[in-house]
């Protein structure tokens, strides 16, 4: 048809040229908005593939076939196969299963076999540090969010101050203008003065056009990463040089058959005023630099790091439900299978962020951030802690995980850690309080280490937003996975938490372990007198008493010789 048209004439010819380079330009400068078409392609490319061999073969044999029955015949083998491509693949999820099984294979997976210790412990949940700085914010104005990363060797909260989504004017208009950045090791966040940071980003997450961040990302892809690389997470943090700077973390889509989400590395967008350069290269080439995962090594600020896209990580630790074999999660298996537990009303659900130290441990793990995930039985009924999982949170290709279960230690799991909070103080209102994100807390205590998890009681509110309240005192709960017992914490003086832990559960470990005195002043005097009953006394020893003796054996003779001359 095209060739019909290009021939009638010159007109037609320009015509045909001039709609050809409308397409071209238009193909190249709107390649953020068809993107996802792309990736939806990439993903299921080998599904869509059968689909339409399977039908072009069916349709073809349909058509040479003169029979009503035949044709009949081929309609309904045609439908069962896709009846069977949906239940199979979408209603019993096995899709699913075999992308999870894709990533188990390409995990560097790494068994230890002791804990590393948690360290710099955060006291805010997610969502009240979500709360409070929305609290602290005008009403055009909107919150990213926050995300636990490193700033100059302490661990902060950090997100964005934005134009609101609500606003449509300031989302093409005004730029991204101040930052966030509150420590997370306070039991005091402060959301104004020095933990606001001016800076000026002119792409951000909810600006419009070629202005917002997941478009200037896509506009930078190269056609290759067009197709396989999606953004994800926006992290804002300092560089190696001091600048604040939006690290835009990268999915990179692999294989064929059943494709899976790994880490693709991040796209660096740095901060700057918008003026006509920036305008010209968003549009032309999009924003950022891309650092592929093999190269963050070279960037010290993003090692150790943040950076790791939640998606992919949650895949990475659900996989580890292979680990004994490719059908054991099956339902007429699930011997060792897993999951990752969801908690209850819309709290921050797993990864929790958190600061660990392998120092000392036989493995090469890094100390730093982790994305920690805590897997338990299939079973809704089933609680027990089977995993704890490590995935390093800059993305360098490992995972390290402890088994639980292998070791019959038969400890609580995440899930089970609301109700035993409930249960400690039956007098709080818990139609209007809840306990939530229960993140690791693992300690060296009384002679060996011990797991804990530390959980904040929350306000929640009956509206459908379901706001968590962020009280800048929180009440904090410590609760041994091995005993059970929950201990209240004073959240204003943390370096007294392991010696209360120590005060209320002393007594139990040393009745069940027979552990001994670990704090001075500790024993009290009958603690000491049964001590001392129970030592055997032992007469004092004086090193000069052969000398003694000899002397008192010559005195005496002396004193016979006397009484005999007398």
């Amino acid at each position: 048809m095209i060739k019909s048209y290009w021939n009638k004439g010159a007109k037609q010819k320009f015509i045909t040229i001039l709609l050809g380079l409308i397409l071209l330009i238009a193909l190249f400068a709107f390649r953020d908005d068809y993107q996802p078409g792309l990736l939806f392609l990439r993903k299921y490319i080998f599904i869509i593939l059968l689909s339409l061999v399977v039908l072009f073969f069916g349709l073809r044999r349909f058509r040479n076939s003169a029979s009503t029955g035949k044709r009949l015949g081929i309609l309904a083998l045609l439908m069962l196969f896709f009846g069977l491509i949906y239940s199979a693949g979408w209603h019993f999820k096995m899709y699913d299963y075999m992308k999870t099984y894709n990533v188990f294979n390409d995990l560097n997976k790494v068994e230890i076999n002791e804990l590393p210790v948690t360290q710099n412990e955060r006291i805010q949940p997610l969502q009240n540090i979500f709360t409070m700085a929305n609290e602290s914010v005008g009403e055009t104005k909107d919150i990213s969010l926050p995300h636990l990363v490193r700033v100059e060797n302490e661990n902060k909260w950090t997100m964005a101050i934005q134009p609101s989504e609500n606003y449509t004017f300031q989302q093409i208009s005004d730029n991204t203008e101040e930052v966030f950045s509150v420590s997370s090791t306070t039991p005091f966040p402060r959301f104004s003065n020095e933990n606001r940071i001016p800076v000026t980003f002119s792409i951000g997450e909810t600006l419009k056009f070629s202005r917002n961040t997941y478009n200037a990302v896509v506009q930078r892809f190269n056609p290759w990463m067009l197709v396989n690389y999606e953004p994800s997470d926006t992290f804002y943090m300092k560089n190696d040089s001091g600048e604040w700077v939006q690290v835009v973390s990268l999915i990179k889509w692999k294989g064929f058959f059943f494709p899976y989400p790994s880490f693709g590395g991040v796209m660096v967008i740095e901060n700057g005023e918008h003026d006509m350069n920036d305008y010209l290269e968003r549009i032309a080439i999009g924003k950022g630099t891309y650092i592929s995962p093999e190269e963050t090594k070279n960037y010290p600020y993003l090692t150790k790091q943040n950076t790791l896209a939640e998606k992919v990580s949650r895949l990475q630790a659900e996989s580890l439900k292979f680990l004994g074999g490719f059908s054991d999660p099956l339902p007429w298996n699930m011997l060792t299978a897993v999951k990752i537990p969801k908690m209850p009303k819309d709290q921050n659900q797993q990864p929790y962020v958190t600061d660990f130290d392998f120092a000392g441990s036989e493995s090469d793990a890094y100390s730093g951030l982790y994305h920690w995930f805590g897997l338990e039985p299939i079973g809704d009924e089933r609680t027990s802690l089977s995993y704890s999982v490590f995935i390093p949170a800059d993305g360098r290709d490992e995972i390290y995980y402890y088994d639980h279960a292998s070791k019959k230690q038969g400890y609580a799991g995440v899930s089970a850690m609301p109700q035993k909070v409930k249960e400690s103080k039956k007098e709080i209102d818990w139609t209007a309080n809840t306990p939530v994100e229960f993140r690791p807390y693992i300690k060296d205590i009384a002679g060996r280490k011990r797991m804990f998890f530390l959980g904040t009681i929350s306000a929640i509110s009956d509206t459908e937003a379901k706001q968590f309240d962020g009280s800048a005192t929180p009440d904090l709960v410590l609760i041994d996975s091995e005993y059970r017992d929950v201990i209240w914490i004073d959240v204003k003086h943390p370096s007294t938490w392991d010696r209360e832990v120590y005060n209320q559960l002393s007594e139990a470990w040393r009745a069940s372990e027979g552990i001994g005195y670990y704090y001075e002043n500790e024993m009290t005097d009958e603690d000491l007198q049964k001590m001392v009953d129970s030592l055997t006394v032992i007469p004092k020893v004086n090193k000069n008493t052969p000398e003694i003796e000899a002397l008192q054996r010559k005195l005496d003779s002396l004193k016979s010789l006397d009484e005999n001359q007398k």
